[in-house]
C-alpha cells in the first residue's frame, strides 16, 4: 500500500511540474510572440507569396491572350494549384502561407491567428498581388483583362458570389482540416490544398473563375481601375471561410496547436485561441 501510494504521489507531482512549465511556456510566449524580428519576415513572405501566385493565376489569362490561347483554361486553372502548393512547402513555416484575406480572417475567427494580426497580413496579400498585376502590366499591357475574375457569360454576380461562396467553403475546410492536431499532415498538406484549388478551377471557373481569394481578385480590378464585380469575389470567399469556420468547430471543437502551427508558421512562440492582450471570454463563448 505504501508502494502504491509513493507511486501516485509521484505521479500527481510529476504532473504538476509539467502544468507549470506549461505555463511558463504560455507566458514567455505571450511576451515574445509580437517580436518584431520575426513580424518583418512573416509580412514579406505573404507579400512574396501572393505576389506568385497572382503572377501565375491573373498571368494565365495575360499569356493565353498574347499566346492566341496557346495555354488553354484547363492550364490555366491548374497552374495556381500548382504554385500554391510550392508555396506552402518553401514558405509555410514562415508565414502559414495564407495568401487570401479570406484565409487570414477564417484563422483569426478560429482562434488560430492573432486578430491584432489580421490587417498586416491583409495588406501585405494585397500589396504583392498588385505588384504582381502591375508586372504583368508593364511586360504585356493591358491585354486579356490582366487576368481579372469576372462572372461568366450569362452569369449573374449573386451566381457568381454563391458559387465563391460555396467553394471557399471547400477550400477553407480542406485547410483547417489537414493543419488540426488529429489530422496534421505537415508538409503533405500542401498536396490537399493544391489538389482542391486546381479541381476547383476545372469545374467552377466558366462560372466565377474560381478565385475564392479576396487578393487574386484586387490586383487586377485596381490596376484596371474596375471594381464593379469585386463585392462578388469578397463577400463569397470571406462568408464561406467563416461558414468553414462553424463546420470545423462542430467537427474537430476548438482550434488546436496543430492549427495554431498551420497559421502562424514556425518562426516563433505560437499563441493558440484569444489574443493575450484582447477582453477575457468566459469558456465555451
Amino acid at each position: 500500500m505504501a508502494e502504491g501510494s509513493e507511486s501516485r504521489s509521484g505521479s500527481v507531482g510529476a504532473e504538476v511540474r509539467a502544468f507549470g512549465r506549461g505555463l511558463s511556456e504560455l507566458e514567455l510566449a505571450r511576451e515574445n510572440f509580437d517580436d518584431p524580428r520575426h513580424e518583418w519576415r512573416r509580412l514579406f513572405a505573404e507579400v512574396l507569396g501572393t505576389f506568385f501566385l497572382v503572377l501565375v493565376g491573373a498571368g494565365g489569362g495575360v499569356v493565353d491572350a498574347v499566346s492566341d490561347g496557346a495555354i488553354g483554361r484547363g492550364a490555366s486553372v491548374t497552374a495556381p494549384g500548382l504554385m500554391v502548393l510550392a508555396i506552402i512547402l518553401f514558405m509555410g513555416a514562415i508565414s502559414g502561407a495564407h495568401l487570401n484575406p479570406a484565409v487570414t480572417l477564417g484563422f483569426a475567427l478560429r482562434g488560430a491567428f492573432p486578430w491584432r494580426r489580421v490587417p498586416g497580413y491583409i495588406v501585405a496579400e494585397l500589396l504583392g498581388s498588385t505588384l504582381a498585376v502591375l508586372l504583368l502590366w508593364a511586360m504585356f499591357g493591358k491585354v486579356g483583362s490582366l487576368g481579372a475574375t469576372e462572372p461568366g457569360p450569362g452569369i449573374t454576380d449573386l451566381q457568381a458570389m454563391v458559387m465563391e461562396l460555396i467553394l471557399t467553403v471547400g477550400l477553407f475546410s480542406v485547410i483547417l482540416g489537414t493543419a488540426s492536431k488529429a489530422q496534421n499532415l505537415g508538409p503533405l498538406s500542401a498536396l490537399g490544398v493544391g489538389a482542391y484549388i486546381v479541381l476547383a478551377g476545372l469545374w467552377s471557373s466558366p462560372i466565377s473563375g474560381a478565385s475564392m481569394n479576396p487578393a487574386r481578385s484586387f490586383g487586377p480590378d485596381l490596376v484596371l481601375g474596375n471594381f464593379a464585380h469585386y463585392w462578388v469575389y469578397a463577400v463569397g470567399p470571406i462568408l464561406g471561410a467563416a461558414i468553414a469556420v462553424g463546420f470545423a468547430f462542430v467537427l474537430r471543437g476548438r482550434s488546436d496547436v496543430g492549427g495554431a502551427a498551420a497559421a502562424q508558421g514556425a518562426l516563433g512562440p505560437l499563441r493558440v485561441g484569444p489574443d493575450p492582450d484582447a477582453t477575457e471570454r468566459p469558456a465555451g463563448s
